[in-house]
């Protein structure tokens, strides 16, 4: 196969600030940086990355992709990411599920796995 997986596409009302909210959540670089679009890496030269794109249309639904991470420490993960700007969301789990679902300033879904040790 000849694909390579060179980045995910996030539409946002402003790109500038949910790529750098993003940089700052994942400890990732900026590769790229416009008013219109930010592109954020692992490392400069490591793929696949995230490119955040100027759209105008609200989000309205929950969204049908999102990100999942497995942190060390999943509560101490949750306490950092909302002291960074992210709030809770919910989605109709039922409480006990083993992640937390928050969402990013502009309300983009992702969710916050219990460490593999636990």
């Amino acid at each position: 196969m000849s694909l390579e997986w060179e980045e995910i596409v996030v539409d946002a009302r402003d790109p500038y600030a949910l790529g750098h909210w993003w940089r700052e959540a994942l400890g990732w670089v900026v590769v790229h940086d416009s008013a219109d679009e930010v592109a954020i890496r692992p490392a400069p030269d490591r793929l696949p990355g995230i490119l955040f794109g100027r759209s105008e249309d609200p989000k309205s639904v929950k969204n049908r992709l999102h990100f999942d991470f497995r942190p060390l420490d999943r509560d101490a993960e949750v306490q950092r990411l909302i002291e960074l700007g992210a709030t809770h969301a919910d989605i109709g789990q039922s409480g006990d599920e083993p992640w937390v679902v928050l969402q990013d300033p502009e309300g983009n879904e992702f969710c916050v796995l219990r460490s593999r040790q636990t």
